[in-house]
């Protein structure tokens, strides 16, 4: 017959079998659940209109399209605005594209969209037009035309003030150019509004650039506004603020 015990060490007792660490049963991971996106507020179809004022020489077009496509529920209404007027206009609109400076900026949001270069506009038969570009030496004893609806301000420039009276508007002054006496400055976006066939121009190299902005009163923020504020940013719909 076998004998079970171990056998014990000269001079001791039978060591003991050790005993096994009961294993662990494996525990099961409880799978996250999956995020959830944020609920999209429901959107305000009530029939209304949006008011954007436009300065002369502004082109919304592509803003106006997206806004069509976005918002059909709501009419926007472009309102011609003079930049004589702008800021006072902004009480009566839900926002507007402007040119800087503005006055009061500390009551309104104002964000600057683009700058635009100046440009020298001359009759057709001019030698100014025969380069295409102009520098300030170039128009050295030049008469420049400086109408009452003037957007750039006074200019360093080597010209002469006209001997005539002032002209009252860009249009009217672009028509007195066309006789060939003396030259005007604007902002490109003028100069193609009133084109003329008899009329040309070209950049002013260094000359003073124009900013175009959007404004809207800060007491008057709305979610339309903040939509149109979207669309001129190039946000999408689903898009956060």
């Amino acid at each position: 017959m076998k004998n079970d015990r171990r056998r014990a060490p000269k001079g001791g007792r039978p060591r003991p079998a050790k005993p096994q660490k009961p294993q662990k049963p494996a525990q099961k991971r409880t799978p996250r659940p999956a995020a959830q996106p944020a609920p999209t507020p429901p959107v305000d179809e009530t029939p209304r209109s949006f008011r954007l004022g436009i300065i002369p020489g502004a082109t919304p077009g592509k803003w106006v399209d997206s806004w069509k496509q976005r918002m059909p529920h709501v009419d926007i209404e472009l309102i011609p605005i003079a930049v004589a007027v702008q800021r006072a206009a902004l009480d009566d609109l839900d926002a507007a594209l402007v040119r800087l400076p503005l006055d009061d900026r500390d009551e309104l949001h104002v964000i600057p969209l683009y700058d635009e270069v100046p440009v020298v506009l001359a009759s057709i038969d001019s030698f100014l037009m025969a380069t295409d570009r102009i520098e300030a030496d170039d128009l050295a004893g030049q008469v420049l035309i400086t109408p009452a609806d003037d957007v750039l301000g006074p200019l360093d420039l080597p010209t002469r003030a006209p001997d005539f009276p002032t002209i009252e508007t860009t249009e009217d002054a672009v028509a007195t150019v066309a006789t060939g006496v003396g030259i005007l400055i604007v902002p490109m976006s003028l100069a193609r509004l009133h084109h003329r066939k008899d009329v040309d121009y070209r950049p002013l190299v260094g000359g003073r650039t124009s900013t175009v902005a959007l404004a809207w009163k800060r007491e008057a923020t709305t979610p339309d506004v903040e939509t149109f504020v979207g669309v001129v940013r190039g946000r999408t719909a689903n898009s956060s603020r």
